[in-house]
This record gives structure tokens, C-alpha cells and sequence, in this order.
């Protein structure tokens, strides 16, 4: 296998700042690039959030592919080509890519102007764990109690810990900071 090993996460950000009156064109052209970004080998998601930039409105996707190579398969393909022709009339400038090294975005990109203060950040994180925490646990608690073997201290709690982690940061996390993104955002 190249070096490019495919259980590594690459993460691209693609910012556009969309012109006034496009919205809605724009709104149309995204949902058609994210469901056709879906369908490459290698696809693990896209998470999108819309702000402002003075006037104009400013659209930074999060997408997330296992492995460069193939991100740089959807990137140079002759679909996503066809798509980026047919957005430019609607934005205010050039696309801008940037290829990050962490695999996950919960509240804003590092390079983003006003990320929220870390109080705002502990709190929804805080919010998010806590019932994950008290709920996991008592769910498992019927294997456990089925598999003695399983309820030992090192077993359950790595069972637990890895549930807690995984609906942390595929499920619940990333729908939360979408939801209370007004809240994180405001000064």
C-alpha cells in the first residue's frame, strides 16, 4: 500500500463567501456537491457552517476523507470540476482550501477570526458528557451483568470509555455545536 495509508483522516476546509442575493442558488449548488462528495470511496463526512463576513455570507465546510490520495481523487475529478465552474458566478471570491492536519472540528477552525471563549467550549462539552457519563454505563450494565468476565474494572470502563468517546465525536458533539452555534459565536 503507497504511504498514503487509507486509516489516516485528512481534514479540508473549504471556505466561500457567497454574494448577495446567490443564497439560494448557493443553498441548491451545496447540497448537490455534498451528495456527490458522498458517493467517492473514502468519504467520511461533511459538516458545513454558515456565518458572516461583514455583508456577505461565509460557508466553511469541514470534509473529512480517509486518506489524501483520496481526497485528491474527488478534488481533481472532473465532477467536483464541473461543480466548482458552476459556482463561481455566485461568490464574492475564490474558494479557499485548507488542508488540516486535526482530525476533527467541534467548534471552529483554528484559523478562524473570533473562536468561542473556552468557558463557552467547556460548557457544551461539559453538557455533552455529563448525561453520556450517567446514561452509557446503565446501558451496558445488562452484558455485564450476562458476561462476568466483561463487567471487570479494565473491560467495562474501556467499553464504556470508547462508547462515551465514539458518540461524543461522531453523534453528539458536532450536531450540538451546529445547534448552539449562535451562542458560541456571539461576542
Amino acid at each position: 500500500m503507497a504511504a498514503d495509508s487509507t486509516d489516516e483522516v485528512v481534514t479540508l476546509l473549504i471556505r466561500h463567501r457567497v454574494r448577495q442575493g446567490q443564497l439560494d442558488p448557493y443553498e441548491s449548488w451545496l447540497r448537490r456537491i455534498v451528495q456527490a462528495a458522498q458517493g467517492y470511496p473514502g468519504h467520511l463526512g461533511v459538516d458545513v457552517m454558515r456565518g458572516k463576513e461583514g455583508e456577505q455570507a461565509l460557508f466553511t465546510s469541514v470534509l473529512r476523507f480517509a486518506g489524501a490520495e483520496r481526497l485528491q481523487h474527488w478534488l481533481g475529478s472532473d465532477e467536483r470540476k464541473r461543480l466548482i465552474e458552476e459556482v463561481g458566478p455566485l461568490l464574492a471570491a475564490d474558494e479557499d482550501l485548507t488542508l488540516h492536519p486535526a482530525r476533527e472540528f467541534w467548534f471552529t477552525p483554528e484559523q478562524a477570526a473570533n473562536p468561542p471563549p473556552r468557558w463557552k467550549q467547556a460548557c457544551v462539552t461539559f453538557a455533552v458528557i455529563l448525561p453520556l457519563s450517567l446514561l452509557v454505563p446503565l446501558l451496558w450494565q445488562p452484558l455485564f451483568t450476562a458476561l462476568p468476565w466483561l463487567g471487570g474494572h479494565l473491560a467495562s470502563n474501556t467499553l464504556i470509555t470508547l462508547t462515551i468517546v465514539l458518540l461524543v465525536v461522531y453523534l453528539f458533539m458536532p450536531r450540538v455545536t451546529r445547534w448552539l452555534a449562535p451562542w458560541l459565536n456571539r461576542p
